[in-house]
């Protein structure tokens, strides 16, 4: 059984536009090595759900340089980027932007005019998400979804590329509002920045206590950035592929006939479709920027992680055994044999084992 897909045409120039695709990645990776240190998985990662026209949710503790970090790929890309700083006390206007009434000198007309938010950018850094109201969060949210901001009767519409990262801080939760599972579904991956080792940290130490500037040079417009997204959605995935994808998604599910033992005594709430649809994207993604034209079993495994980690929801008894959702997927993929997975599907080998 072969993973690579068979008879799909692909476009004119894509084959280009992959090549410039994996060029750009490497060169990206360069120019953000000149200010962030370490951290290589976490800008695989953003630039796997950037590509792939996603959402991210970052998860650190304070000063891992997540704020640098987006606001360095921002540069890198050539868009616009605004940052905002959630606090108890923000209202939705303040993100979506609000009508304001003008007089008209010439003619003592007064009339509304929209001033637009700090939404109205290419790359938004939500910072510290959570420390925000309910109702400031779904303004968000809803942003996030549908691509536009409605003020009273008029919709206006958000730049694209436009890509929504969002920082939470795992320490000091007292007086915070965490997303909803429902609404963290929204987001395409959840991303982890870790503490860097003793020679990434030595190096933090020596760089950013001189006297010296460095710069970035931009490597993609947002023009390209689209040309991008349209082309990794053109990337093929072989039947089987997807339906790794799909097995492991569904294995999360507690309230399956065919759950595992783990699952059923660890989880109480299990993905949903979008993981799938996210994960065959994030596939797809990372096969591009790996200048690969069809997405493999590897790259589904890779996404898992960043898609499941906030989509399954852990029970009191995983809490009090130390399973956290990464020892939980960690577990399902060990279970999960690609091979089976196709040769489960596979007609002729299922009428072989019944014979």
């Amino acid at each position: 059984m072969s993973e690579t897909p068979a008879n799909i045409p692909e476009q004119p120039g894509d084959a280009e536009i992959i090549r410039e695709l994996t060029a750009g990645f490497d060169r990206i990776r360069t120019e953000m090595g000149k200010i962030i240190v370490g951290q290589d998985a976490v800008v695989d990662q953003l630039m796997v759900a950037m590509f792939a026209n996603g959402h991210v949710i970052l998860e650190g503790v304070p000063g891992l340089a997540k704020t640098l970090m987006i606001s360095t790929l921002a540069r890198c890309l050539a868009l616009s980027f605004h940052r905002v700083q959630f606090t108890p006390d923000l209202m939705p206007s303040d993100i979506t932007g609000t009508e304001v009434m003008q007089e008209n000198k010439a003619t003592g007309e007064r009339v509304f005019r929209f001033l637009p938010g700090p939404v109205f950018a290419n790359v938004i850094l939500a910072d510290e998400i959570n420390r925000t109201p309910p109702k400031t969060q779904a303004a968000l949210l809803e942003a996030m979804q549908e691509r536009h901001v409605t003020v009273g009767s008029e919709m206006h519409p958000l730049p694209s590329p436009f890509f929504v990262l969002a920082t939470q801080n795992p320490i000091e939760q007292e007086g915070t509002y965490p997303l909803p599972e429902a609404q963290q579904d929204r987001f395409m991956f959840k991303v982890f920045v870790e503490y860097p080792s003793y020679e990434e940290e030595y190096r933090i130490a020596e760089t950013t206590t001189v006297d010296k500037e460095v710069s970035v040079q931009q490597v993609f417009t947002g023009e390209q950035i689209l040309r991008f997204q349209r082309a990794v959605r053109r990337i093929p995935v072989a039947p089987e592929v997807i339906r790794h994808a799909l097995d492991l998604v569904r294995m999360t599910r507690p309230d399956q006939n065919d759950a595992p033992e783990i699952v059923r005594k660890m989880l109480t709430w299990g993905a949903g479709p979008r993981a799938v649809q996210a994960m065959v994207l994030g596939a797809k993604a990372r096969a591009a920027l790996h200048g690969r034209h069809y997405a493999s079993f590897d790259d589904v495994r890779r996404c898992a992680f960043p898609v499941l980690r906030h989509r399954i929801i852990t029970s009191f008894s995983a809490s009090a055994e130390g399973y956290s959702p990464d020892r939980i997927i960690q577990e399902l993929l060990d279970r999960l044999d690609p091979n089976e997975t196709v040769l489960s599907k596979d007609d002729g080998y299922n009428k072989l084992l019944s014979s």
